[in-house]
């Protein structure tokens, strides 16, 4: 295969490539327009994501809340929502989570607040649209997993389940969780909790 057609294959099936762009650096992402994507960097290759519909985006937020409001008392470490750039160490790869988190520990290692995080965050939270199946979100999973991160979750707005990824089991999802259930910061946030049922509840309904 030449330099070229390695190029053009996409390494993040859960996005589309965009055309016309030579290899580039996270970087970039601090500089681009906003065109109503999310764009994210893997492997060098410059990638887009479609924007959040309403379930989608309110699922991310009220789930952002809940950890805000759970880790920022006990000053846990920082919650990032849907625009956060997380540079992963030794790759050209930046991914854009839904939601995620960094321990306090990492937290103290940012030099420079008003750049990307130099790091995979600790917990990854995404919410999959329609257009992204589970071999697509699966992938995605296990690149946050490869990059550091210690627990997914990938959120099914469609079916209410949520699947719980980690490092020791790259197989598929460690559980899938469903309405009866609880998800669990495990080491993580230790002592988080929240009902699966709750973060699909409709609050106005």
């Amino acid at each position: 295969m030449s330099a070229a057609a390695a190029f053009s294959a996409n390494p993040a099936p859960w996005a589309e490539v965009v055309p016309g762009m030579r290899p580039v650096t996270v970087d970039l992402l601090l500089e681009l327009p906003d065109d109503g994507n999310i764009h994210e960097v893997v492997e060098g290759v410059l990638v887009r994501v479609a924007g959040s519909g309403f379930n989608a985006t309110t699922i991310a937020i009220e789930l952002a809340a809940e950890l805000r409001d759970y880790t920022r008392p006990r000053r846990l470490g920082r919650v990032t929502g849907a625009d956060g750039v997380y540079k992963f160490p030794g790759a050209e790869t930046g991914l854009l989570p839904d939601v995620g988190f960094t321990g306090v520990d990492k937290v103290s290692l940012i030099a420079d607040r008003s750049k990307l995080l130099p790091f995979a965050p600790d917990l990854a939270v995404e919410v999959a649209s329609p257009s992204q199946g589970p071999d697509a979100m699966a992938a995605k999973a296990r690149a946050y997993l490869a990059g550091g991160t210690r627990l997914v979750w990938v959120i099914w707005p469609t079916s209410g389940n949520i699947d719980v990824w980690r490092p020791d089991h790259l197989a598929g999802p460690a559980r899938t969780l469903n309405l009866s259930e609880t998800l669990d910061g495990e080491d993580v946030i230790p002592g988080f909790t929240y009902s699966v049922a709750s973060l699909f509840a409709d609050p106005l309904g």
